[in-house]
C-alpha cells in the first residue's frame, strides 16, 4: 500500500480536522493541525492519534487513508472530476485533489468506490483485460434506462462469470463525464460496476490470543462496463480473456441494443497524428499486396476553439497538395495553433489470385479511437500491423490484474 504521509502533508488543516472528527478520532483541544512546515511533526502527531484507537478502528482509518493516497495522482484526479461532474457535485472551490478526496470521503463516501473503479479502469485502458466494442451508428436507441433490462443484464452477466448462484452480487449504475484530451468537449458515459462475492481465501493472521490462526478472508470480484450511446462505444474491463469480454458484449447487445447488429471489437491504442503534419511516406512491402495508400480526410482543431475538416480524393493531387495550393502558409498544416484531431486513411489492395481490387478504410481519432467498419478480423489485424509500422499507434498499454476489492 502507498504511504499516506505525503497525503496528510498536502491536505488542508481544516479538512483534515473535519475528516478525523467524522471518523471518531478525537484530538485534544490543543492539537496542532497547522504544524509548521506541515512535515514529519504533523504526520507523527496524527500517527499517535491513530495508534491510540482500538485495533480494528486503526486498521479502518489506515486503509482508507492509503486508498485516498493512491487516488491523489493525475489518474485519480481525472477519475474524480469525471465522477463528480456526472453526479453534478461542485468541487471547484476546493484546493487540490487531497481536499477533494477528503470532502468526498466525509460527504459522499459511496463516490470514493466509484472513483477507485474509474481510476483502475483508466490505468487498464487498452490493456489485456480491456476491450472496446463499436456498434454501427444506426440511430436505434439503447434501453440503458430500463430497470428490467438492467436486471436481466445482471443475471446474464453473472452467468458469464460461472459463479454459484448463492454468491452475493450487486450492480452500481452511474454516469461520468469525460473531457476530450484536445478539444475539451464533454461526453457522458454510463457505467455499470458489477460486484460479485468471489471464493473466499484462507490466510494466516493473529487472533485475539495473539497466536497465529487460520482466517477466512472474503473477496470481491469487479467487472466494469462503460458505454457512450452517442458514439455507440462499449468498454468492458474484466479478466478471463477475449472470450469472456466477447460474452459480456453479447450480453450487453441482448439487453440494451436488441435492434442493432452485433458490435466489432476496436482495440484502444493512443494514436499519434502529429506525424501527419507532413505528407507521410507510407512504407509498403511487396507481401502487403497494397496498390497505394492515401489520406482522404484530415480534421483539425484550432486552439481558439475552431474545428475544420478537409477531404480530397483522386484527381492526381493529395490532400497535402490541395491544402498547400489552396491556403499556402495559412494551411492548418503549416500555421500555428492547429492540431490534427482525426484522419481517414484508404488502403487500396491490388487484385490478386482471382480476387478483385478492394479498399480498406480506417479512421483514427485522438486520443485513442481507431475504427475500420465493414472489415473482417483478418483485415483489422492487417490494418493495425500497418498502423504500427507507420508509427501512427502508440505501444500497447502494459496490463495489470483485473479490478479486485479485498
Amino acid at each position: 500500500m502507498a504511504s499516506f504521509s505525503g497525503f496528510i502533508r498536502k491536505s488542508p488543516a481544516e479538512r483534515l480536522q473535519r475528516y478525523f472528527a467524522s471518523r471518531n478520532v478525537i484530538a485534544p483541544d490543543d492539537f496542532d493541525w497547522r504544524s509548521e512546515g506541515r512535515g514529519t511533526e504533523l504526520v507523527r502527531s496524527i500517527e499517535q492519534l491513530i495508534a491510540a484507537l482500538a485495533e480494528k478502528h486503526q486498521d479502518s482509518i489506515k486503509a482508507e487513508l492509503d486508498l485516498l493516497s493512491t487516488l491523489s495522482d493525475k489518474v485519480g484526479l481525472v477519475a474524480t472530476e469525471q465522477v463528480c461532474t456526472g453526479e453534478e457535485i461542485d468541487i471547484e472551490g476546493l484546493h487540490g485533489i487531497q481536499e477533494v478526496l477528503l470532502f468526498l470521503a466525509i460527504e459522499h463516501p459511496v463516490l470514493i468506490n466509484r472513483i477507485e473503479v474509474q481510476a483502475s479502469m483508466s490505468r487498464k485502458h487498452g490493456g489485456q483485460n480491456w476491450s472496446t466494442f463499436q456498434f454501427e451508428n444506426d440511430g436505434k436507441p439503447w434501453a440503458l434506462e430500463s430497470q428490467s433490462a438492467r436486471d436481466t443484464f445482471l443475471v446474464d452477466a453473472l452467468a458469464v462469470l460461472e459463479l454459484p448462484k448463492h454468491r452475493k452480487h450487486v450492480a452500481d449504475w452511474y454516469e461520468t463525464v469525460r473531457k476530450h484530451a484536445v478539444t475539451g468537449k464533454e461526453t457522458v458515459f454510463t457505467h455499470a460496476t458489477i460486484y460479485v462475492e468471489e471464493r473466499a481465501e484462507s490466510e494466516l493472521g493473529f487472533g485475539v490470543s495473539d497466536t497465529l490462526e487460520r482466517q477466512v478472508v472474503a473477496k470481491v470480484l469487479e467487472v466494469g462496463i462503460a458505454c457512450d450511446p452517442k458514439s455507440r462505444l462499449v468498454e468492458i474491463c474484466a479478466r478471463g480473456g477475449k472470450k469472456v469480454r466477447d460474452q459480456f458484449s453479447t450480453v450487453f447487445s441482448k439487453n440494451f441494443a436488441q435492434n442493432s447488429k452485433s458490435p466489432v471489437e476496436v482495440p484502444r491504442r493512443d494514436v499519434l497524428l502529429d506525424l501527419l503534419k507532413r505528407e507521410p511516406d507510407f512504407e509498403v512491402l511487396p507481401s502487403d499486396g497494397i496498390e497505394r495508400v492515401e489520406i482522404s480526410s484530415l480534421d483539425f482543431w484550432d486552439s481558439s476553439g475552431g474545428i475544420g475538416r478537409f477531404e480530397k480524393r483522386g484527381d492526381g493531387e493529395t490532400i497535402y497538395g490541395f491544402l498547400d495550393r489552396r491556403f499556402g502558409t495559412a494551411s492548418p498544416l503549416r500555421a500555428g495553433g492547429w492540431k490534427i484531431l482525426a484522419t481517414t486513411i484508404r488502403i487500396i489492395l491490388a487484385a490478386h489470385e482471382g480476387k478483385r481490387r478492394r479498399t480498406l478504410t480506417v479512421t483514427l481519432r485522438v486520443p485513442n479511437t481507431t475504427t475500420s467498419p465493414n472489415t473482417t478480423e483478418s483485415d483489422r489485424q492487417s490494418i493495425f500491423g500497418l498502423l504500427e509500422r507507420w508509427g501512427l499507434l502508440a505501444p500497447p498499454v502494459e496490463d495489470f490484474d483485473v479490478l479486485e476489492a479485498g
